[in-house]
């Protein structure tokens, strides 16, 4: 779902275990604004919330938002036809996600090998 060449437009997700929305924001190339009102419109999107309702995202968090910033800005889906893909990808293949985090983790590995060789 996720394209290629979308996905070399965003940054690299960081080795964190939680993001803030700020973090997230700049990961996924969307305002924090639209973060929230997406949590309210996919069920899947459920950040953390600590202290003072502080959102905290995890790595499959902002894989799932970049999926669906995918659907909606590059795809031309809506809002519904977004969600609906979700889910029915979710129940038809569940293995599709375990596939799209192995070429995104596949990819920022052969991107740090390339800064490496350029380094030395």
């Amino acid at each position: 779902m996720l394209e290629a060449s979308n996905n070399n437009e965003l940054p690299v997700i960081p080795g964190k275990r939680y993001f803030t929305i700020g973090e997230v924001s700049e990961l996924c190339g969307v305002k924090s604004h639209v973060l929230r009102y997406w949590e309210q419109e996919f069920s899947q999107l459920k950040p953390v919330k600590r202290r003072g309702n502080r959102r905290y995202y995890q790595r499959h968090d902002v894989i799932l938002i970049r999926q669906i910033r995918s659907l909606l800005y590059d795809q031309g889906y809506t809002i519904g036809g977004a969600r609906q893909k979700l889910t029915g990808e979710e129940v038809a293949d569940d293995n599709s996600q375990s596939q799209q985090i192995i070429r995104q983790l596949r990819d920022e590995l052969e991107g740090l090998l390339v800064l490496l060789k350029s380094s030395s």
